[in-house]
């Protein structure tokens, strides 16, 4: 990864407390690969063979229930790291990791996530960050799917993502990567049929406005009234 200057990553968090020639030993190890939309990089209950950083785009990260039904349990957004099952003490990954869009991430073998996390302290402090909020993130998920109604679940889901990846466009607050309603639903734990019937009706009352694969939300403090959660 010589083509990479190592000053461009020293805010992420796996490198924020690096000096730059511990980046540069650490990404001289890494190769980069490109993904499509919808490219499966790695599989739940598969071997872990390797971890990943996202320098662009956007992940889905989903897990199959067993009744065979997906759930969409995490969204990652760049300067995360990813595939990171060692830091949880397991050897096969606990979820599927798809993009969302075109992405672009870092990739090293796991047998390097030892060696990373011993000689670079700074490294393993910002990885087990990383990894203790995304753990509170998915626990209250949890807590969501167990104690809220479904329009509320669904309203709190489109204000994560509109924060969490949202660019400002004309008329409000675009989430930046493609989604579907059957992905919605896949978040929330409910169906097409009443995901389309809750936007449809936020669309009528100019909440949010939605396409086949995009959804600007219009009114951000509406969305959370819906949402039955205080800022």
């Amino acid at each position: 990864m010589t083509q990479l200057d190592a000053s461009l990553l020293k805010d992420l968090p796996p490198f924020s407390q690096l000096t730059r020639s511990q980046i540069r030993e650490i990404l001289d190890q890494a190769t980069a690969k490109r993904y499509e939309p919808e490219t499966v990089i790695f599989h739940e209950g598969f071997e872990v063979d390797r971890f990943y950083l996202l320098l662009d785009g956007y992940l889905r990260v989903v897990r199959t229930t067993p009744e065979g039904e997906q759930i969409i349990v995490l969204h990652i957004s760049p300067g995360q790291l990813f595939g990171i099952a060692p830091a949880l003490q397991r050897d096969t990954y606990p979820a599927s990791a798809i993009a969302a869009s075109d992405s672009l991430a870092l990739v090293w073998p796991t047998r390097l996530w030892q060696e990373f996390t011993q000689s670079y302290p700074g490294f393993a402090t910002e990885s087990y960050k990383t990894l203790s909020a995304r753990l509170g993130e998915m626990q209250t998920r949890i807590t969501e799917l167990a104690t809220q109604a479904v329009d509320q679940r669904v309203a709190a889901a489109l204000l994560r993502l509109a924060e969490q990846s949202g660019r400002a466009v004309g008329g409000g607050v675009e989430i930046d990567f493609p989604i579907t309603r059957q992905n919605i639903s896949e978040m929330t734990g409910t169906t097409l049929h009443t995901v389309s019937r809750l936007l449809s009706a936020w669309e009528k009352a100019a909440i949010v406005k939605s396409t086949r694969k995009r959804v600007v939300v219009t009114d951000p403090q509406r969305l959370q009234v819906l949402s039955g959660t205080p800022r």
